[in-house]
């Protein structure tokens, strides 16, 4: 009986060993969420910047425009497809972010660069997303907000 009672012990102190390890095994990666990130600056590059946004947006998502109250959901949408981004290409590259310990909650920030179609001028700025994980798996942007105007050379982005 003393057998049975220490073999149990030991069952239970291995599959909570186990199970603890699959826990630690399923901490969510910021590395993804990153590269969500870059793939949205991508997707801007090749197809445009509304294209992109409206594809990364959430359904409620907030868009945060200097000199403006915040944009919501559907109004959002709206504000996007108004928008002409034939005069510019705008990209960005996180900097960091990270993703909370449920992993459907997360956040980036990093350096935009807005080329003007036709001249050798680039605006720089800094932007901060803060992103939702869909139940189908993609992330999506629920707030989008950022600065613009910072004077950046280009070996200050390469730091």
């Amino acid at each position: 009986m003393k057998n049975c009672s220490l073999l149990l012990l030991v069952l239970v102190l291995l599959i909570s060993c186990e199970q603890g390890k699959k826990a630690h095994n399923e901490i969510p990666d910021k590395k993804e969420l990153l590269e969500v990130d870059r793939a949205f600056s991508k997707l801007s590059e090749e197809k445009g910047m509304k294209y992109a946004f409206i594809e990364y947006i959430d359904s409620n998502g907030v868009l945060l425009r200097p000199y403006q109250m915040p944009i919501v959901g559907a109004n959002a949408i709206d504000f996007l497809i108004q928008l002409s981004d034939t005069g510019y290409t705008l990209t960005w590259e996180p900097n960091g972010g990270d993703i909370s310990s449920s992993g459907d909650l997360g956040y980036t920030f990093g350096i935009y660069a807005m080329k003007l179609s036709g001249r050798d001028s680039t605006i720089y700025g800094t932007y901060t997303s803060i992103w939702k994980k869909e139940k189908n798996g993609k992330w999506k942007f629920v707030l989008d907000t950022g600065n613009e105007g910072i004077r950046l050379q280009k070996k200050d982005m390469e730091n």
